[in-house]
């Protein structure tokens, strides 16, 4: 149930939180998830596990890419990028010395609705770790220097994308789905907008985002909870108390069917599709995953593999997901195909969708997903990092910290009835279809012969 093209589910992505994954921890683990609170008062789940030496924490403040400037989009992004290129009295070059010469993996990054951290350490770094990352969020330097440096690396990287087919469709497909909204603004910016990005723009971002109050933090790994709290104290105390979040509206996306092309000269013509999802909290949230998984998201066993690849031979590879945002919700997929196929591709996607809409899975699919998504669940989440991902994502979600182990019952207590009438709801409208590449005609042509030399 996973969009697993990790590249484009971070530009997409960008605009949610995160993937659909029904998959969770291993259930010996919700055992041992507890909330800790330190003296200071800052919480956070954690699970103490002495297995290897080793501490992984995640955590993310509200805010995001949704929270750029409406004129300069990327403002969060750039941030990200450059809170460790230096802080309090370290440059660049030695702040990174500090973190190579002890292990310690520490980055950050701006989705649409939170500015997440990740911090990983042996157990014996921790007290450099946890000071190193108080530096970065609290005495931030943004030298000149590192910031056109890092600035520059942004554009290069748009300028790739400017010529990407993936990268052109996502971002068109967040246009259309989402006009003027934040949400549909690149939260990597633009090749407009990032060379207009002032350093007071980002320390205002940082001012206005970095503050406790909506913070949230999960740790997995092997330290005590008295150590634990004394490091999150010094690490975030200093932080402001509240956050300025300019409001963001409720949005539903662009009403299917709508089909928009970027004529771009490649080999392959890349299409992206979607339309309006669902929320987290929509009481049909857990049933409209399984669907979902039946017709998109189960790999080489869904309803559109089995279709667009195995049947008619048209792609390689084709997915399609949940994503969901604090705001809005989108069901997305992608494909590639020949340019003088992709007519007949979007065509037999839009079949199957209209075929799942107005008939349902199988009793028969519905057994099968609903058995796969149980029993991956011992296999999902194997290392420190991906559960205290995944359990922070369960607090962005405002999910209960029990959730795993209630979520099997809530997979199981889906009904055939239910799925039906959640696919008629997604997908009963048809699809925004975002199709880059070749005209269908130009495809069509064979390449000029070239003349022979006497």
């Amino acid at each position: 149930m996973t969009y697993s093209l990790t590249r484009r589910a971070a530009l997409i992505g960008g605009a949610c939180a995160a993937m659909l994954t029904l998959s969770s921890a291993p259930s010996q683990a919700a055992a041992k998830i507890q909330r800790l609170v330190s003296p200071g008062g800052i919480e956070a789940w954690f699970v103490q596990d002495a297995t290897v030496p080793l501490i992984a924490m995640e955590y993310a403040f509200s805010g995001g890419a949704s929270q750029d400037p409406a004129g300069k989009p990327g403002v969060g992004n750039l941030v990200a990028d450059l809170l460790d290129e230096g802080s309090g009295d370290l440059d660049s070059k030695t702040y990174h010395e500090r973190l190579d010469r002890r292990a310690i993996k520490l980055s950050f990054s701006a989705t649409r609705d939170h500015f997440r951290g990740s911090l990983r350490m042996l157990k014996d770094n921790k007290d450099e770790a946890y000071d190193l990352l108080r530096m970065a969020l609290t005495s931030a330097r943004f030298e000149p220097a590192d910031v056109e440096r890092i600035r520059a690396q942004v554009i290069s990287t748009l300028r790739r994308e400017s010529t990407n087919p993936s990268s052109l469709a996502d971002r068109k497909f967040l246009e259309v789905a989402f006009g003027d909204h934040p949400y549909g603004r690149p939260a990597t910016g633009t090749l407009d907008s990032v060379p207009k990005i002032e350093i007071a723009d980002l320390k205002d971002y940082a001012r206005r985002i970095l503050a406790k109050d909506t913070l949230r933090i999960v740790v997995v790994g092997d330290v005590d909870p008295d150590t634990l709290g004394k490091l999150l104290d010094k690490t975030f105390g200093a932080l402001p108390a509240k956050a300025e979040l300019t409001p963001i509206p409720d949005v539903v996306a662009a009403k299917p069917p709508q089909r928009a092309f970027i004529p771009l000269d490649v080999p392959q013509t890349v299409v992206t599709f979607g339309g309006p999802g669902i929320n987290r909290h929509d009481p049909e949230f857990m049933a409209a995953g399984v669907v979902n998984h039946i017709l998109g998201g189960g790999g080489l066993s869904s309803r559109l593999f089995k279709e667009v690849r195995e049947k008619r031979g048209l792609a390689y590879s084709i997915h399609e997901a949940l994503l969901w945002m604090d705001h809005s919700a989108l069901f997305i997929g992608n494909t590639g195909t020949r340019a003088d196929r992709a007519g007949e591709t979007v065509d037999a996607v839009e079949k199957e969708i209209r075929r799942i809409a107005e008939e349902g899975p199988t009793q028969q699919e519905l057994d099968e997903a609903k058995s796969y998504l149980k029993g991956s669940q011992m296999l999902a989440l194997d290392t420190s990092s991906k559960l205290a991902q995944a359990l922070l994502q369960y607090q962005l979600d405002k999910l209960p910290i029990d959730f795993i182990e209630k979520r099997n019952a809530i997979v199981d207590a889906v009904t055939l009835d239910d799925t039906r009438r959640v696919a008629k709801k997604l997908w009963g409208d048809g699809l925004l279809t975002v199709m880059v590449g070749r005209a269908p005609q130009a495809a069509a042509q064979p390449p000029a012969a070239t003349p022979k030399s006497n």
